[in-house]
């Protein structure tokens, strides 16, 4: 968006005026000022927040240990943020990084966040001070781009619903979200929590849950994140959140049975799924006609259960790269770069937020800067100013 391409100027005079504010828990940081814009809705935050790219199999990483009843996370290494940071494949996030994915054109970063790590196994879930530090330094870096950013508890939500029992799953998911709350209720509008990531929806082995006590499991949760933050005070009280879909699956979650959780605040509420055209990648049917009545009638539903009542849909994980054993024989788009231009623009005409699902050295280059593929490169810049000239 133009305010990014502007911001450089503004750096000095904005970083001035908010260098009083610590980095301490829940004061903000030097890098965000703690605005919060009240003549905003939720679509003004859904439309300004452009497209975006997930910071994938980062701090989302994790080493499984099925003993271990509390984090499900095993010790790595030196037992040191980094250790888990790059036990997926991820180099260390940097500065650069961050500026990088601000030159290129995006305006919102997603950063999935394993909250297990490094956590005491006593039942209290308490989560680690340096892994909470970790994501607040990378926070800060996209702050510093004057960028939007989600953070959200990712593949922790999925552990804690497959290994305890509703009660304790409803305790934890309260416990740490109160923990994440009021360590950045500090933070301006532009820090947006999102609950969970896929796994609501999903139960323990055994427990045999109908679809009714499964669809108000989902409700709960999301009821009890809602809650959990606003009650923190501060920024959180005004703060856009993002309630998750059931397994974040468009069909599910557009069912009469998913019901948005009731919120003390007026109109800052998103809801998030995940891929528009999830059924046609799968099946291999991308870039044909099918492909193109699939995903728009995806967008329909979710217009419907939504948009229609001013409830943003943020995707918040739209396909990056579509490899050619993907596209249908005979489709009229055959490009992976068309491909992604279709869908992006698909999601930006209904008003939804998309962002790309990335993980190290595939879509962007964490150590280069830049998006690898020069039309990719070329699909983003149009999108921006796409975005740029609606403003």
């Amino acid at each position: 968006m133009l305010r990014n391409r502007i911001f450089a100027v503004l750096t000095c005079g904005a970083l001035l005026s908010s260098m009083m504010l610590t980095g301490c828990g829940g004061s903000g940081s030097e890098f965000d000022d703690g605005t919060m814009r009240k003549d905003m809705s939720a679509m003004d935050y859904a439309k300004d927040m452009g497209v975006g790219i997930n910071l994938g199999n980062t701090m989302d990483a994790y080493w499984e240990d099925l003993s271990n009843k509390t984090s499900g996370a095993s010790l790595i290494g030196e037992d040191k943020p980094s250790n888990y940071e790059t036990c997926w494949g991820a180099i260390v996030t940097t500065q650069e990084c961050i500026d990088g994915m601000r030159d290129e054109g995006f305006d919102t970063v997603r950063i999935p966040v394993y909250w297990g790590n490094m956590m005491e196994d006593d039942g209290k879930y308490q989560i680690n001070e340096e892994y909470m530090d970790r994501v607040q330094e990378i926070v800060d870096y996209c702050r510093k781009d004057d960028l939007y950013v989600v953070i959200n508890v990712h593949h922790y939500d999925a552990y804690l619903i497959q290994n305890h029992d509703k009660e304790e799953v409803l305790k934890a998911t309260e416990i740490i979200w109160e923990q994440i709350a009021k360590h950045f209720k500090g933070y301006s509008d532009y820090l947006i929590f999102e609950g969970f990531n896929e796994a609501l929806g999903s139960q323990r082995e055994g427990d045999n849950l109908t679809e009714e006590e499964i669809y108000d499991y989902v409700n709960d949760m999301n009821q009890v994140f809602v809650d959990t933050v606003r009650k923190t005070g501060g920024n959180n009280k005004n703060r856009i959140l993002i309630a998750s879909g059931y397994w974040t699956n468009i069909d599910n979650t557009t069912k009469d049975s998913f019901v948005m959780p009731e919120d003390s605040a007026e109109d800052r509420m998103m809801v998030s799924v995940h891929y528009i055209d999830n059924v046609c990648y799968w099946t291999n049917r991308v870039g044909g006609d099918y492909w193109q009545k699939y995903s728009t009638d995806q967008c329909e539903l979710l217009k419907e259960a939504f948009s229609s009542r001013n409830i943003p849909v943020f995707v918040g994980e739209t396909t990056s790269i579509y490899e050619a054993e993907h596209i249908e024989a005979g489709a009229s788009v055959t490009e992976s770069s068309a491909c992604l231009e279709t869908i992006l623009n698909m999601a930006l005409d209904y008003d939804f937020v998309p962002v790309l699902w990335d993980v190290n050295n595939n879509f962007y280059s964490r150590t280069e800067y830049k998006i690898k593929s020069e039309s990719d490169r070329t699909v983003i810049a149009e999108i921006a100013e796409r975005i740029d000239t609606e403003e």
